[in-house]
């Protein structure tokens, strides 16, 4: 293989799993510093990879072209003038897979196994058996065939100067830029991923009086506003509602807090990329394989409520109800010791 190949990323959408894949675009920059390298992503997640330094182009794909034949033909003369050499697909759907075939790539990586869903172990040729015990290990090992192997984990998440001037004049206007804050999240994708929005408020108590640290209740909709709001109510005046955020805007506030807590979902993910310290808790989706990555950050879960993908979103928060506010509470004292140890250390 030449020395600068022209490889094609795929991880379409959710926004969690984008930034899981991360680490992905800057093994490839390290282990080819001369290539080429693009994403192709569906809908927000675009915003936040845009001017990532290992990436030299963002391709953004409409919500359901591939339902559209013009759409199709339009994405398959923009992947082909790019010309590239490999593809990689992390997502491993018929969706993804295709748009790695419509590339051109000789060589499109996938996986093999459970993980290969749907026609995309047919339409990627290059697949890997991948044993991995979290999905950002998982993504990093379909570059095995390409040597990569082993690589270290960074994210490298961009910050644009306006979102840092949003974080720093909306610290300001809440009165949180001179002393230290946590970031509660309460909302998720799924219901079934929801811890109750008063227990969040018993915490955020807890932090003020035992670790001098007022919370910000981050909301992404009116729906999350709504649960934020609860946050507020149930704090007895310890946390204050976040302004609305885009997702760049909420990964520099989040870079400015000593803790992040929230369920499985993008926000909590992003907190981890930009180095956060985190708490991620889960009921309908197993902490080991998606809770906050490495380990200076921590998960908590009860039980792991099975099913398949579609029973575990449409089933009730049954499993996040079995979290107790006493093992969050404890967790983050674990968590915020451990970071004053490290600080005082050097």
């Amino acid at each position: 293989m030449h020395s600068s190949p022209r490889i094609l990323i795929v991880r379409l959408t959710a926004m969690g799993d984008v930034i899981h894949g991360l680490p992905v675009a800057t093994a490839l920059r390290e282990h080819f510093p001369e290539a080429m390298i693009a994403w192709a992503v569906e809908g927000r997640a675009a915003d936040l990879i845009e001017g990532h330094p290992d990436l030299d182009a963002v391709i953004k794909l409409p919500r359901r072209w591939y339902q559209s034949v013009p759409a199709t033909r339009n994405l398959r003369r923009q992947l082909r003038a790019l010309k590239f050499d490999i593809a990689v697909d992390l997502q491993c759907l018929t969706k993804s897979a295709f748009v790695a075939w419509l590339s051109g790539a000789r060589r499109r990586l996938g996986v093999n196994g459970p993980n290969g869903r749907e026609l995309s172990k047919w339409l990627n040729n290059e697949l890997t058996d991948v044993r991995a015990p979290h999905v950002v290990e998982h993504y990093l090992r379909i570059l095995e065939p390409l040597g990569i192997t082993s690589p270290a984990v960074s994210f490298k998440i961009p910050e644009r100067s306006d979102d840092a001037a949003y974080a720093r004049q909306s610290l300001i206007r809440l009165g949180l830029n001179a002393q230290p804050f946590a970031i509660l999240n309460p909302g998720a994708g799924w219901p079934s991923k929801l811890w109750p929005a008063e227990r969040y408020g018993h915490v955020a108590r807890h932090l003020h009086h035992q670790h001098g640290l007022t919370s910000l209740a981050v909301w992404c909709g009116n729906e999350e506003r709504d649960l934020a709001q609860r946050i507020v109510n149930a704090s007895e005046g310890t946390a204050t509602l976040a302004p609305a955020t885009t997702m760049p805007q909420l990964a520099a506030i989040a870079r400015r807090a000593q803790l992040f807590l929230g369920s499985d979902t993008g926000p909590m993910h992003l907190a981890v990329a930009v180095g956060t310290p985190t708490i991620s808790l889960h009921g309908t989706s197993r902490a080991e394989w998606c809770g906050a990555y490495g380990d200076s950050n921590l998960r908590v879960q009860a039980y792991y409520q099975e099913g398949s993908a579609r029973e575990r979103r449409g089933a009730d928060n049954v499993a996040m109800r079995a979290i107790e506010v006493s093992t969050v509470i404890e967790a983050c004292d674990t968590l915020l010791g451990r970071c004053g140890k490290m600080a005082q250390a050097s």
